[in-house]
Parts: structure tokens; sequence; C-alpha cells
């Protein structure tokens, strides 16, 4: 069986870390938080079998993947920055695009700024959401949840850090993948992460091994750059004032599970029924 290759290319400023297999024509898979390249590892093997190239990087700030200081240096201009300088770096024009959780987001932006390097995208979990030019995104998570929902919680550079590093990292890989709490995650700041219920069980498609990975990759490299993708939450809404209603041209398949917490966020459904290729799986949470 052909191996999953690892190499690093330089584009956009950083040393980006990507994972390849196979030959013929590519697809790109993005990976959300808190994860890695690895996430796509069945994907990568699956899909190559049945002759595709698949590329699943770790992005900025996650992995091997460089992780610059600055928080702002972590928008989404940055990122889909760092995947079209990929791209040239590699020599493709065009890719069928893979996103999940934050990748998604960024899925979903690389076709707004860049249509014509996408030949089609599978979202999973986080659906579009239009800019709204009247509430800044903080603002509407804060009246809808309030300031302990964990998406405010981690917006202070070094708190969530902080927080994170009293729970062994193993442990928090665990039960960000397992829970099936469909309802919005809240950290009160004296408890934080450690609101989190004990893990269960691991599903079939996590293994000790698999956590072990992950967890030594984040206990190397922290969790700053993926927490950073947070923080840049309404510069990126700043940053996006020109594409304010953009249609997405691309042809598009959105897959989300009914215990997503995103799928309970109010306007969501209303915006995943306009979706014309999509599916909803039963029981399944951010991880499918």
């Amino acid at each position: 069986m052909e191996k999953i290759e690892h190499i690093t290319v330089f584009t956009n400023g950083i040393n980006m870390h990507i994972a390849s297999i196979g030959t013929g024509p590519e697809i790109l898979f993005l990976h959300g938080f808190p994860e890695l390249w690895y996430s796509w590892r069945h994907q990568l093997l699956s899909l190559s079998s049945l002759g595709y190239r698949c590329i699943a990087p770790d992005l900025r700030g996650y992995g091997d993947t460089d992780a610059p200081q600055s928080v702002n240096q972590y928008t989404v201009l940055h990122i889909v920055g760092d995947l079209v300088g990929l791209l040239d770096s590699l020599g493709i024009q065009q890719v069928f695009l893979v996103g999940h959780d934050w990748g998604a987001f960024i899925a979903w932006y690389f076709c707004i700024f860049r249509p014509d390097r996408i030949k089609a995208l599978v979202n999973t979990s986080v659906a579009f959401m239009p800019r709204n030019p009247q509430v800044k995104p903080l603002d509407g998570l804060r009246s809808m949840f309030g300031d302990d929902y964990y998406i405010c919680q981690f917006q202070e550079p070094g708190e969530a850090e902080k927080d994170f590093a009293q729970v062994n990292t193993a442990k928090l890989i665990k039960s960000f993948f397992t829970s099936r709490d469909p309802r919005p995650p809240i950290f009160p700041k004296e408890v934080g992460v450690r609101a989190l219920p004990d893990p269960p069980s691991l599903p079939s498609w996590l293994t000790e091994e698999d956590v072990n990975f992950y967890a030594a990759k984040f206990n190397q490299k922290g969790f700053s750059g993926g927490l950073n993708y947070y923080r840049n939450i309404n510069l990126n809404w700043e940053l996006t004032a020109a594409w304010t209603r953009v249609e997405i041209k691309v042809p598009v398949k959105f897959i989300i599970g009914d215990l997503d917490l995103t799928y309970h966020i109010p306007g969501v459904k209303d915006i995943y029924t306009m979706v014309a290729s999509r599916k909803t799986c039963p029981s399944c949470r951010t991880w499918l």
C-alpha cells in the first residue's frame, strides 16, 4: 500500500507541513480545532486508492506548521493566503475542497475569495453564515449565549492557554472529540474547560494511539495558534466587509450531524435549508 508522504512547503511567509498521497485530481482537506492533518488520515488512504491526489496540511499555528506569535496573523485572509500559496507551490490550479469545523469556515471564504481555484466544495459541521453588517459576531454570540460561552472565553490571549494547561492534554482531546451534548458549551471563568464532562469510552474511529498523537503535537506546539482563530472573529468581520452579500458560486455539498452544537445556533437551520445538496446525519455530533 502506498504510504502518506510528509513535506514542508514555504507559503505566505510561513513553513507549512502537508501530508499527501496518491495521484490524480487533487483534493485539499482542511481540519478544525483542536485538530491536525491527522484528522483526515482515513480519507487520505481511502480516496487516494480511488485515483485522487489527497493533500492535508497542518493549518497555520498547528502541528508541524509555523505558528506566528502575533494574534492578528491568524485572520481568514492569512489562512486562505497560505492555501493559495500552497497550491501555487505544488503547481495545482484547482482542487476539490473539503473542510471541517474551522476548516469549513476557511473553506467557505476560500470559495468567496478565489472561486477560480475551487472545483467543488464538501463542507461539514460549520454552515456558511452570511455577514451581518449591523452586528459584530462576538456581540451576537454574547447576546445569545452570554460571556461564559466558550468562544467568548477564548478571546483573551493567554487566558485559555492557562486554563487548558490545568487539564491533561489527552483527556482534553478526548473530551472535545467525544462529547455528544449539542447544547452551547459554557465555560464559567472560575471552572474553564474543567466544565467539560469526563470523556466516555472512545468511539470506534478514535484509538488511544490516535489521542496520544494529537496530545503529543499539542504538548509540543501549544494551543495558542488554534485559539487565535477564535480571537480574530471580529477582525475577520471587519476585513470581509467588501464581500458582504457575495454568494458562493462553486458546487457545494454540506453535511452536518443533528447533535452538532453549530446546528442548534439560532438561524443556522434556516440557512441550512437553502443549501440544495445537504445531508443531516442522525445521532452525530461535530466529528461525523
